[in-house]
C-alpha cells in the first residue's frame, strides 16, 4: 500500500473578502494553488468584531459548491430560493450554486469569537447548470468519533474507518466523492486514513504541528499552512510538539479546464462572459 507524502506546502496569506471580513487564504491564491477539484480554502478566525461584523452581503455564484464549516460563532445564511439557515458552532452549510444562486452569510453576533472555514469545490461540466441546492447541517448531524490512542474526528462528508467500523458523514453521493474530516490529535497522537488512490487530497493544519507521511520519512506541516499530498492509498499523521488540529480533504479530480472570474467558475471564457451577462440582466438564477 502506497503511503502519501507531503508534496507541496501552500502558505496561507492574509486577505479579506465579502464586505471586509479578515481571513487567511491557502488554496485559491492563484490557479497554481488549486488541488482538483478543490478551488479555494479560507480560514476566518478573530475575537475582534471589526474583522467579521460586515459579513458577506448578497452576492452571486455559479458553477461550483461552497462549504462553510463553523468552529465558533453564529452566521445566518439566506438566499434567493427562500432558504434560511443558522450556522452554529460545529455546524456546516453545503451550498451547490449550480446555474446560479444569490445568497448572503451575515454574523449574528456583535462580539466574541468568529472562527471557521469556507471551501470551494468545483462541479463537473455536466452539473454546472443544474438547479441550485442548499443544505443546512446541524452540529448534531456531524458524527464525532474517538480515535485509537486518543484524539477525535468529525466527519462532514464521505466516510472513514475507525477500528474496522465505518463512520459516515451527512454528505454522501456527490459526483466528486468528497471526504471532509476535522481531526484533533493529542501530543504524540497518530492517525491514518485510507484514501482512493487517484483522489486529489490536501491537509490544512490550523492548530499545532503535524508530521505527515511514512514513519521513516515524515515531513512537517505547521498551522495555517495547506499541505498537498502525493498520490497513494493511505495517509499517516502524527502530532508533534503538542496537540494538533487539521482538516483532511480528498475528492475525485475532474480533469477539466477551469475558467474563473470571482464568484463564477466555468470551463470556458465564453461561459464566464455568459454568467456575467446573466447576472447583469437578472437571468443568473
Amino acid at each position: 500500500m502506497t503511503i502519501r507524502r507531503l508534496q507541496q506546502i501552500i502558505r496561507s496569506v492574509a486577505t479579506s473578502d465579502g464586505a471586509g471580513v479578515s481571513l487567511r487564504r491557502s488554496l485559491g491564491q492563484s490557479p497554481a494553488t488549486r488541488v482538483d477539484p478543490f478551488l479555494m480554502l479560507d480560514e476566518f478566525s478573530s475575537d475582534d468584531p471589526d474583522d467579521y461584523i460586515a459579513g458577506f452581503p448578497p452576492h452571486p455564484h455559479r458553477g461550483f459548491e461552497t462549504v462553510t464549516y463553523m468552529l465558533d460563532g453564529h452566521m445566518l445564511h439566506e438566499d434567493h430560493l427562500g432558504n434560511r439557515g443558522d450556522l452554529l458552532p460545529g455546524g456546516a452549510q453545503w451550498m451547490t450554486a449550480g446555474r446560479g444562486i444569490i445568497h448572503s452569510e451575515m454574523p449574528q453576533q456583535e462580539s466574541g469569537r468568529m472562527r471557521g472555514f469556507q471551501l470551494w469545490i468545483n462541479l463537473p461540466a455536466a452539473e454546472k447548470m443544474k438547479p441550485a441546492h442548499y443544505r443546512d447541517i446541524r452540529p448534531e448531524e456531524i458524527p464525532r468519533t474517538t480515535l485509537p490512542g486518543g484524539g477525535e474526528a468529525r466527519v462532514i462528508a464521505g466516510s472513514i474507518a475507525v477500528e474496522g467500523r465505518a463512520v459516515a458523514g451527512p454528505v454522501q453521493g456527490l459526483s466528486t466523492e468528497p471526504l471532509y474530516i476535522d481531526v484533533l490529535l493529542p501530543a504524540g497522537g497518530y492517525f491514518a486514513q485510507a484514501l482512493p488512490a487517484a483522489h486529489g487530497a490536501f491537509v490544512y493544519a490550523y492548530e499545532g504541528r503535524l508530521a505527515i507521511g511514512p514513519a521513516d520519512d515524515p515531513r512537517p506541516l505547521s498551522a495555517q499552512d495547506a499541505g498537498v499530498l502525493s498520490a497513494g492509498e493511505r495517509v499517516e499523521f502524527r502530532a508533534v510538539d503538542g496537540p494538533a488540529r487539521f482538516l483532511l480533504l480528498a475528492a475525485r479530480p475532474l480533469g477539466e479546464p477551469v475558467a474563473q472570474h470571482g464568484p463564477f467558475v466555468m470551463n470556458t471564457r465564453e461561459e464566464i462572459e455568459q454568467a456575467i451577462a446573466d447576472y447583469r440582466n437578472n437571468r443568473l438564477v
